[in-house]
């Protein structure tokens, strides 16, 4: 049985995460071997299979806990008790902050997704679909009330925001004129204008 933690107390399936995002972002999916990720981790490819079945599964996992953190804050967005514009406001900057706090996973995910199996590839689009159709649900709500306009569909809108979240990594830099809550809240506003009756 593989240790589940190493002597600073890092529980390994963190630690070939870790290594796997670094070499998959330096080196690309399809350039980084089994053998390089358990090397930096610091464990066997043994430890590797228990946890992971493939090297599919770590690109699967790379991208999953962001949209599971996304998901969780969704909810939580979407659960409020406030009006649905500032409800809508909150999750559509929270995408972007979260995006960008992760912006490693997401490039490497979007840059390497066609390598996962057909099968993982139909489960991550089905978490996908589940996120960007409680995010619609929230612009439908709003259309319902009156607060939003039904010019545009809540199909649309849905795509025109996470266009620009997906194509973060091609741009966005830490060091650039704005900040990420800056680039959240400009995004946001876009949005809700694009909404505005």
């Amino acid at each position: 049985m593989p240790r589940t933690k190493d002597g600073d107390g890092t529980p390994v399936p963190r630690r070939l995460l870790a290594a796997a995002t670094r070499l998959f972002a330096e080196r690309g999916y399809d350039r980084t071997s089994v053998q390089e990720i358990v090397e930096a981790a610091g464990v066997t490819k043994g430890a590797l299979y228990h946890y992971f079945g493939s090297k599919d599964d770590l690109l699967h996992e790379v991208y999953a806990r962001v949209l599971r953190v996304q998901q969780e804050r969704l909810d939580a967005f979407a659960d409020a008790e406030a009006p649905v514009e500032e409800r809508l406001r909150g999750a559509a900057a929270d995408v972007v902050v979260t995006t960008i706090d992760n912006l490693d996973d997401a490039s490497i995910f979007f840059r390497s997704m066609h390598h996962l199996s057909p099968e993982k590839n139909k489960q991550v689009r089905a978490e996908r679909r589940r996120y960007h159709e409680r995010f619609r649900a929230l612009i439908e709500e709003g259309q319902e009330a009156g607060v939003f306009s039904k010019e545009t569909s809540a199909d649309l809108v849905v795509d025109y925001h996470f266009g620009s979240v997906h194509h973060l990594s091609t741009w966005y830099r830490p060091d650039g004129p704005l900040t990420r809550q800056q680039v959240a809240d400009q995004l946001a506003d876009l949005l809700l204008r694009a909404l505005r009756p």
